[in-house]
């Protein structure tokens, strides 16, 4: 696999995006944010995915932020700053407001962007070892308003407040107390609980998932910019699908259905 890159794959109703700077700690670069919108898209048009994963290459990281390394060419200078954040502010919105159920995937480190990523996703696991960090405090860089708007409907402003404040480290329990994530194992039950966990989540309807992740989208918005029109459309939709009437059937005979997103 090439490095410095996000690699994509889809099978069993699942697509992973993998986050690949391993002698990093899968550290994102500038052109890995601005990869993020089309790979998003390519998962949003295949019919066959039914949820989107976001993880790190190998067992250290999920992803350890931003590649420092990078600042002094990439964030250096108003209109460099402004670029940058730009890209990471299109792939971190792309991630949030997928039109599929996303899930981050954490094995070991996850600092700064790449925390912040993990909770654009709906959903966040984590092996029991990880370790939860937003240092922004300890770098001297402003953290931008996008990003704490995000945390603070994710988590509420007391717990955002701890994060970014201290900018401390978090183990697995602290994330789990303060929302950052929803669940964690052992190393050793981890890989077998989170693909029960997806098999369930791709073996469920495909319209039902596009309503519920909608309905998401619009509850983290602002009432005033809600369009609960857009979420009435795709109930209306489930409700005339050929899948609505294989879920009775279904449960009826006792079986597990067969969804077809149509």
């Amino acid at each position: 696999m090439d490095q410095a890159s996000i690699q994509y794959e889809a099978a069993g109703g699942i697509a992973r995006l993998t986050i690949d700077q391993q002698a990093k700690m899968n550290a994102m670069t500038f052109d890995m944010w601005s990869s993020v919108p089309a790979l998003i898209k390519r998962a949003e048009d295949d019919r066959s995915v039914r949820v989107i994963v976001l993880q790190g290459a190998g067992d250290k990281a999920f992803c350890a932020g931003a590649d420092i390394s990078q600042f002094g060419a990439r964030r250096t200078g108003e209109d460099a700053v402004k670029a940058y954040d730009k890209a990471v502010a299109a792939g971190m919105a792309a991630v949030h407001d997928a039109a599929k159920p996303t899930v981050a995937v954490i094995r070991g480190i996850c600092f700064g962007g790449g925390c912040a990523l993990a909770l654009t996703c709906d959903l966040r696991f984590a092996t029991a070892d990880s370790r939860f960090r937003v240092p922004a405090a300890r770098l001297g860089l402003g953290y931008g308003f996008s990003n704490m708007r995000m945390m603070v409907n994710k988590l509420g402003i007391g717990p955002v407040a701890d994060i970014m404040i201290s900018a401390r480290i978090l183990d697995a329990a602290d994330g789990q107390r303060l929302g950052v994530i929803n669940r964690a194992w052992s190393r050793e039950a981890f890989q077998a609980e989170v693909e029960a966990y997806l098999g369930t989540v791709a073996a469920n309807a495909p319209l039902t998932l596009a309503a519920i992740k909608r309905s998401l989208i619009e509850l983290s918005r602002p009432e005033a910019k809600q369009d609960p029109a857009a979420v009435d459309a795709l109930i209306a939709k489930c409700f005339d699908s050929t899948d609505y009437k294989e879920g009775q059937k279904a449960f009826l005979e006792k079986r597990l259905p067969n969804f077809i997103g149509e």
